[in-house]
């Protein structure tokens, strides 16, 4: 067992986190699935903790949110830990960093500029620092630093955002409503006449230009079809609960029958929304 007095200390905090993660990766007495993880493995972890964590403040569970806030500081104490296993940076000076860049990034607050300024316009400026420090370290490409693991809705917005940036976009919503008819005929093409790969690249062209309108629209893609999730989740649930009190099951009933109940839960919900 491990004899460092931190690990068993109630008021011990993040700093007892890293103790006890320090103690789970020790090659000898440690723990043999921790000791055997690296950031590869680790980073899906980390990601659903983030979905998590949303997924808590979606459903406004406070006490839920407290856990999954803690999943995810273990994630950054894990890949910290790792780092500086292998001499890549430290807790500290990784926290060392996002102290400087906050402080950097807020002139208004921590420096001289005026704070007479709006959300909007911190956004801008933000984004303005962002792009001298992508040039500072010669990443002269528009798209080089938009991540890779992002799920690929968020990503294709924060392409076109930076495509946008310096010009090339679409000047009103018309043009890409256009071009998603474009991107559908181009669909149905490629399912009547071409294969599999083709209908593929097809599917992606549509999706991508559909993340465009989001854009355009101001509307968030993901925070759009996660509602879409809950809403058909919610109405498949009527349904069922339909046919339950029916002593039936949805195999046992048809299309037509599904669909009835499906338009029944619809309507009850436009009844129940506040007007």
């Amino acid at each position: 067992m491990p004899h460092d007095p931190l690990i068993f200390a109630p008021d011990g905090s993040v700093t007892r986190l890293r103790a006890i993660m320090r103690a789970l990766r020790d090659p000898d007495t440690g723990c043999p699935w921790d000791i055997e993880q690296d950031f590869a493995s680790i980073a899906p972890y980390t990601i659903e903790e983030a979905y998590e964590v949303e997924d808590a403040i979606t459903q406004s569970d406070w006490p839920a949110l407290e856990g999954e806030l803690g999943d995810l500081l273990l994630q950054v104490v894990y890949h910290a830990q790792m780092a500086e296993e292998a001499g890549h940076f430290s807790f500290e000076s990784l926290t060392r960093a996002i102290s400087d860049k906050m402080l950097a990034r807020h002139p208004h607050v921590f420096g001289d500029e005026s704070r007479d300024k709006s959300a909007e316009d911190q956004t801008v400026d933000w984004e303005r620092m962002k792009a001298q420090e992508r040039a500072a370290r010669d990443r002269g490409g528009v798209l080089d630093d938009v991540a890779l693991g992002l799920p690929a809705l968020m990503r294709a917005v924060k392409l076109q955002k930076r495509a946008a940036r310096v010009g090339f976009d679409w000047p009103d919503t018309g043009q890409v409503l256009d071009k998603i008819v474009e991107e559908a005929r181009e669909l149905i093409e490629a399912r009547d006449e071409m294969g599999a790969a083709e209908q593929a690249e097809e599917f992606g062209d549509l999706l991508f230009v559909m993340a465009n309108l989001a854009r355009h629209l101001d509307i968030d893609p993901e925070a759009a079809l996660r509602a879409a999730n809950a809403k058909f989740t919610r109405r498949f649930r009527a349904i069922e609960a339909a046919l339950a009190a029916q002593n039936r099951r949805p195999e046992d009933s048809t299309l037509a029958e599904m669909d009835a109940l499906w338009d029944a839960a619809k309507a009850r919900e436009k009844l129940d929304a506040p007007r």
